[in-house]
């Protein structure tokens, strides 16, 4: 039942994000009861009937098949990620089993090494609904220091919305959280009879009315590269650029790379932010992120 509501909420949104022209459809007047299309309009535009689509939307029992989702997925200009959400909704991919991730995830030992090995990157493993599984010491330097976090606060959205430090850090804070709970919908959809996912989304929408609002407009997005503005407490100001990596036979598991962009002032404070950290001692950013230290950069000079 839970799916059939999430189904219908995605398909009636979406359908109400496209315009008519935009689908390239006559003008039918200028009243129209409904935003968007109307539902016989998106059947007409996936060669379906009316009927079989209201009965697509309302969640009932139909198994529609790759050609179905796919014409609907067009009729609706829906995007490779709102595609995928669509199919997770809707029912399993055709060929392959619904995934089952094990109750609580872990990072392979050599996955760690590597993001240790990392000297110039910042890196951190993303698992399911965006718990934080593994970071490095510049992720732990430029965001927050996860490792020493209660393990139920280890997860980036949850930091991101309730953390007064992440408004702190982030210039773009309502873009970078809207992002996020798009995000978790995203997972959400994937998995829908997880429970820690339920508890999550509960305490969100609890204490958070940003999220409540974001939650209820439906949207997903998948995180793959772009870039990012920070107010660093230490450094200043930069902008990093990221790519994400699905680790190798988990795809569950997400590893992020950050980098400084290549103009002159986020190339200079990445290099002071990896000096402070690399002599910062192990944990004394304190439990809840950078964003209460005291700490001062060390004296390095002119950075070249």
């Amino acid at each position: 039942m839970a799916r059939n509501v999430e189904l219908n909420e995605f398909l009636r949104r979406s359908r109400a994000r496209v315009t008519p022209e935009s689908a390239g459809l006559p003008e039918r007047g200028a009243y129209r009861r409904v935003p968007g299309l109307r539902r016989e309009e998106v059947a007409q535009l996936a060669g379906v009937s009316t009927d079989y689509y209201t009965r697509l939307e309302q969640g009932r029992q139909i198994n529609p098949s790759t050609g179905v989702l796919d014409a609907v997925s067009a009729a609706l200009q829906l995007n490779v990620a709102e595609r995928a959400h669509l199919y997770d909704l809707a029912g399993p991919k055709p060929g392959a089993a619904r995934r089952s991730a094990p109750t609580v995830q872990r990072v392979r030992p050599l996955v760690r090494r590597m993001l240790d090995s990392f000297t110039d990157q910042a890196g951190f493993v993303l698992g399911r609904r965006t718990d934080v599984l593994a970071t490095n010491h510049l992720a732990r330097a430029l965001i927050a220091d996860f490792d020493s976090m209660p393990a139920r606060e280890r997860n980036l959205t949850r930091w991101i919305l309730l953390d007064e430090a992440a408004r702190s850090l982030y210039p773009d804070w309502e873009q970078v959280a809207a992002e996020m709970t798009a995000i978790l919908r995203l997972d959400a959809g994937r998995h829908p009879d997880d429970t820690r996912t339920a508890e999550l989304v509960g305490e969100l929408a609890m204490k958070s009315r940003y999220f409540r609002h974001w939650w209820a407009d439906h949207k997903v997005f998948d995180r793959t590269h772009g870039h990012k503005r920070h107010h660093h407490p230490i450094v200043g100001d930069l902008t990093v650029d990221y790519q994400a990596f699905t680790v190798p036979g988990d795809s569950d598991q997400t590893l992020f790379l950050y980098l400084p962009a290549q103009d002159q002032s986020s190339q200079d404070a990445w290099k002071l932010l990896a000096s402070w950290s690399a002599q910062e001692p192990a944990g004394s950013r304190g439990a809840r992120g950078h964003g209460r230290t005291t700490a001062r950069p060390p004296q390095t000079g002119r950075l070249d």
